[in-house]
């Protein structure tokens, strides 16, 4: 900072770990060895400040788990930012190699009376109050002289039990027989009592269907998409593949 004007150097306390700056100067070659070029800053502002004693991000490497508890905060991250910009990458190239094969996207509903096929435990939606169990409204018997135990959906907000969608492919089925080739991608949620790695609560799920089509036309589609999408990935996301 030896050509920094004063005004600058009055922020210089100011530049912690988290603040918002704005620096200008020319970009010159590194005299470090961890990068090829840097600023050499004629001119510091600080936007936002940020106090390092409360700052929950040391300049260290964080584990996943202590990234979970600061969503606010993880973006900053390398590893964060490098999954949400290759996380991108991934759906721009899924909607973009269907979209080129004359696929239709569907944006199939979140919530639904539908179990999809049994494809997984569903969450429960309602808009009863279930803190309030003694003012739950409960279904009458046939002669309406007593009633029972069980739940009166039909005073329920939807009329009926509803639920977080497993799966949008009788949505997706359903166009398929009117429309053609159709693909949905957007939120699905599970309700497996599991705390692994390979049961998820909730996640995007890419789901085509296709009208007229065999086994092996399934598995063609799926191979291509495949390889669309991880050469896509391949050429556009290089830097944070060699971070990974």
């Amino acid at each position: 900072f030896d050509q920094v004007d004063y005004t600058s150097m009055k922020f210089l306390n100011d530049t912690t770990t988290g603040a918002a700056v704005e620096i200008i100067g020319p970009v010159v070659a590194s005299q470090g060895g961890k990068q090829a070029v840097e600023v050499a800053a004629t001119s510091l502002r600080v936007v936002g400040t940020c106090p390092p004693d409360t700052y929950p991000l040391a300049k260290k490497r964080h584990s996943i788990e202590y990234l979970r508890s600061l969503a606010h905060l993880r973006p900053r991250t390398n590893t964060i930012a490098a999954v949400a910009r290759v996380r991108s990458a991934l759906a721009y190239a899924m909607h973009t190699f269907f979209q080129q094969h004359g696929f239709l996207y569907l944006q199939t509903p979140i919530i639904t009376a539908s179990d999809c096929e049994g494809a997984g435990e569903m969450f429960r939606v309602t808009s009863l109050d279930m803190d309030q169990l003694s003012q739950l409204p409960l279904q009458k018997t046939n002669d309406d002289n007593n009633v029972t135990d069980q739940i009166d959906y039909s005073q329920d907000f939807f009329g009926k039990p509803a639920y977080l969608t497993v799966s949008g492919q009788l949505s997706a089925e359903t166009y398929a027989c009117a429309l053609g080739d159709v693909y949905t991608f957007g939120p699905t949620f599970r309700a497996e009592n599991s705390q692994t790695t390979r049961h998820l609560a909730e996640f995007q799920m890419l789901e085509p269907e296709m009208a007229f089509a065999d086994l092996e036309t399934a598995m063609n589609n799926a191979e291509a998409m495949l390889k669309f999408t991880v050469q896509y990935v391949l050429d556009n996301c290089q830097e944070d593949l060699q971070f990974f």
